[in-house]
């Protein structure tokens, strides 16, 4: 929800907000991961909505910020080929490994029936892990951050709206990359939102 578009939602209180922090102590030793959802097939936004909410019923985890809704021609087609995508980046703390992270996105994207075919194929859900902390791996598995992400404007778009201060582990500030690369292609819809899971 937009913060002006309800006039009887009221500002959440800091003693909330510090019970709801304070809440992530069951989860010991947490780390920040920063994941990118995108769907081109079906209902776009209930398919980003319900990995969303997957990951949310994740044990271990925790969806802390998400952005707002970007919409992208897809990458590694020709133009016109596929449905346009949407996009969003979801931050989260987690006490899963990455590997186990990894494996969660995979169940999730299973369950909302990805067949992984060929590359650069429509999907009705794209769940990558972007970061884990300052990890850097070159795993193949699993390699951190992800290879592509300091190159993709809508990963870094919606990264850099919930985290103007982040950074690509090994590659810079979001910002500089979103400076050089620019902004061409990821169009805000602000006539759509996903809901942060209670």
């Amino acid at each position: 929800m937009t913060p002006n578009s309800d006039p009887t939602v009221q500002p959440v209180p800091a003693s909330v907000v510090r019970k709801v922090d304070e809440a992530d102590a069951t989860l010991h030793n947490p780390k920040r991961a920063v994941l990118s959802l995108g769907s081109n097939l079906g209902n776009r936004l209930e398919a980003l909505q319900s990995a969303v909410d997957a990951l949310a019923d994740t044990p271990g985890l925790r969806v802390k910020a998400i952005s707002p809704v970007y919409e992208t021609e897809p990458w590694g087609v020709d133009p016109g080929t596929q449905p346009s995508y949407f996009n969003v980046v979801v931050v989260v703390k987690t006490t899963l490994p990455p590997g186990s992270l990894l494996e969660r996105g995979h169940a999730i994207e299973e369950a909302l029936e990805r067949v992984r075919d060929e590359r650069w194929s429509p999907r009705p859900i794209d769940v990558d892990i972007v970061a884990y902390q300052d990890v850097i791996s070159d795993d193949p598995e699993l390699t951190l951050p992800h290879p592509r992400a300091h190159e993709r404007a809508f990963v870094l778009v919606p990264w850099h709206d919930i985290d103007p201060s982040a950074e690509v582990p090994g590659r810079g500030s979001v910002d500089a990359l979103l400076a050089s690369l620019g902004r061409e292609g990821v169009t805000p819809r602000p006539d759509l939102e996903l809901s942060l899971p209670a």
